[in-house]
């Protein structure tokens, strides 16, 4: 294994991770948006009522997109072990 495909490999696995976390940072990115608005309308200016959504909202996502990351991540180590 060469310099050069041990750096690509970990390219790979770091973007095919960076993929797989996407789905669930961009729900909790905008479920907190629309917190942070609530908040700011209502003037409720308490941490637990924007981070209580925030947290049900990543775990369902996380639940429902679980079967797509697993199947995703044992793709790529598939790919890393036929790659030795």
């Amino acid at each position: 294994m060469t310099e050069q495909h041990l750096v690509e490999l970990v390219r790979q696995m770091l973007m095919g991770g960076l993929a797989v976390l996407v789905p669930v940072l961009l729900v909790g990115l905008g479920v907190g948006l629309i917190a942070g608005l609530v908040q700011a309308a209502s003037g409720v200016h308490e941490p637990i009522v924007g981070f209580v959504p925030k947290f049900v909202a990543m775990a369902a996502m996380l639940v429902v997109s679980l079967p797509w990351m697993v199947e995703r991540l044992v793709e790529l180590f598939r790919e890393a072990v036929a790659g030795l």
